[in-house]
């Protein structure tokens, strides 16, 4: 069994579809109930593992094999010496061959299932066995008691609710509940596979700290017959950009960046950008202001290495053919009068904030966005549910139902990598390839957190050098994917406390070190 709250490694992804073809594959090639055998003992090792010292657990199984996984779990659990109650809901007669077996064997170690949705006794743990993969729509009945009753036990400061492959009523895809009630965890365990949905949307605070049982050596065929549908981004993304730098390299080995944005009363998002980029690596970062005719910045006391400039100073070099560009950190709605230029010249560009909603409202910049593809320039977008809207003309609640979808369908109309923040950002390229971020939480809900990753992202990129074509866009999504780990990794701490984007930037350098 893995931690997998924040892995080390890219872990593969399987969303509903290809959970079950893992499975039935996995199936084939074991003996009769072989699976359901090795799938319960580890979940019963693992509740021991959590919970070591609790006395009484109650088990709460329902109708399918996520039950079945319960019932061999709670013989275990009563064999190891613990008191253990079982909740069976559903009929005994109708459960598929795996689970039925599992039942008889409980039954023969002394188990006494019973069909009530609640304890009889107060539990010290409550594993929750009540619906898995196949679960489509909110629990009713009995199993909807059962999820209350759960509730209300849990309440009790000392009581743990664990899940078994994910909590009933959360969607494996999506990470949004299913409807009411839905089981609130302290820990789930996957079974076999890891799902969307316990990384992105609500997941992480329906399934609370996450596990993994791959209950299969890495070496079985079925992980090759069924390919993975997305994938977690990890350490790697990070490393494998953060070379050692070499002593006869200069300032001009890491590229430049320009930042342009910073309308008034907003100056400080686009210092925030600029201040990532330099941090992040960039050799040299310009700021200049959103307007075509804005007078440059004032200086950043801050970051005096930072240097101020006018549009009129990028279009006189044609600078941008060999730069990095963050376009629309507080850019406001001047940062159209630019944005035709920065979309035709810049050789890779991060499209944030404003400059996202600028091409949301306009057709002629939508245009020239797709464009840019064409001519083989790198695009990312850094949209926030919100801004993922306006661009797909849709509402902030149907992107946040199924956002990767909306993150997928983003990188394929506007031909651009994506990333869809919020909790577990979704990473998506224009060829259908996309990754969930694991890192991160609430800290980061801050102003100025999105203007930080922007540029950081930017100051990254610019190291990397140019690669033609689809090289250059496998290289901006690898430093999205590095970007979006650090940015969520140097929020670890107290979460009770955010962490201010001033304060982010050094964060990040932070985690880079520890890495």
């Amino acid at each position: 069994m893995l931690c997998v709250d924040t892995p080390t490694a890219a872990l593969p992804l399987h969303d509903a579809t290809t959970a079950r073809q893992l499975e039935t594959h996995a199936l084939a090639q074991h003996p009769p109930h072989a699976l359901m055998q090795v799938a319960g003992w580890a979940l019963a090792r693992w509740v021991l593992a959590l919970a070591p010292h609790a006395r009484r657990i109650w088990v709460v199984c329902g109708p399918g094999n996520n039950g079945g996984d319960g019932l061999v779990a709670a013989r275990w659990l009563h064999e190891w010496g613990k008191s253990v109650e079982v909740s069976l809901l559903g009929d005994p007669a109708r459960l598929p061959h795996d689970a039925a077996h599992a039942l008889a064997s409980a039954l023969d170690a002394g188990l006494q299932p019973h069909p009530q949705p609640e304890p009889q006794q107060p539990p010290d743990v409550i594993v929750d066995a009540l619906l898995g993969l196949g679960q489509s729509r909110a629990p009713a009945g009995a199993l909807a008691q059962a999820v209350r009753a759960m509730a209300r036990a849990r309440h009790h400061p000392h009581t743990q609710v664990l899940a078994v492959d994910l909590p009933t009523g959360l969607c494996a895809d999506s990470g949004q509940p299913l409807g009411e009630p839905c089981v609130r965890a302290d820990a789930t365990l996957a079974l076999l596979s890891l799902k969307p949905g316990l990384y992105t949307g609500q997941g992480r605070d329906w399934a609370g700290a996450l596990w993994w049982a791959p209950l299969l050596a890495p070496s079985h065929p079925a992980w090759q017959m069924v390919p993975a549908s997305a994938g977690l981004t990890g350490q790697a993304d990070v490393r494998t950009l953060l070379a050692p730098r070499q002593h006869a390299q200069h300032k001009g080995s890491f590229g430049d960046v320009w930042v342009m944005g910073g309308s008034a009363g907003m100056a400080g998002a686009a210092q925030l950008a600029a201040r990532a980029a330099l941090h992040a690596g960039a050799g040299r970062v310009y700021l200049a202001p959103a307007a075509a005719d804005g007078p440059p910045p004032g200086a950043d006391p801050l970051q005096p290495e930072l240097m101020h400039r006018t549009p009129r100073d990028w279009r006189a070099s044609d600078a941008l053919a060999a730069a990095t560009v963050v376009c629309g950190c507080g850019g406001g709605a001047a940062v159209a009068d630019v944005l035709p230029e920065v979309l035709a010249h810049s050789a890779r560009l991060v499209l944030d904030a404003d400059a996202l909603n600028a091409v949301a409202a306009s057709p002629a910049l939508r245009a020239a966005l797709v464009q840019r593809a064409q001519r083989q320039h790198a695009t990312v977008l850094t949209p926030h549910p919100l801004e993922a809207a306006r661009l797909l003309g849709s509402s902030t609640a149907q992107v946040q139902a199924r956002r990767s979808e909306a993150a997928q369908r983003l990188a394929q109309q506007l031909h651009a990598v994506v990333v869809l923040k919020g909790s577990g950002s979704v990473l998506a390229q224009p060829d259908g390839h996309w990754w969930i971020n694991p890192t991160g939480n609430a800290r980061l809900a801050t102003p100025g957190s999105g203007d930080v990753l922007a540029g950081w992202l930017g100051g990254l990129w610019s190291t990397q050098g140019a690669g033609p074509g689809a090289q250059d866009v496998a290289q901006a999504r690898r430093c999205a994917a590095a970007a979006v780990w650090l940015h969520g990794q140097a929020a670890v701490g107290d979460t009770r406390l955010p962490l201010p984007a001033a304060a982010l930037i050094a964060a990040m350098g932070d985690a880079v070190r520890t890495l």
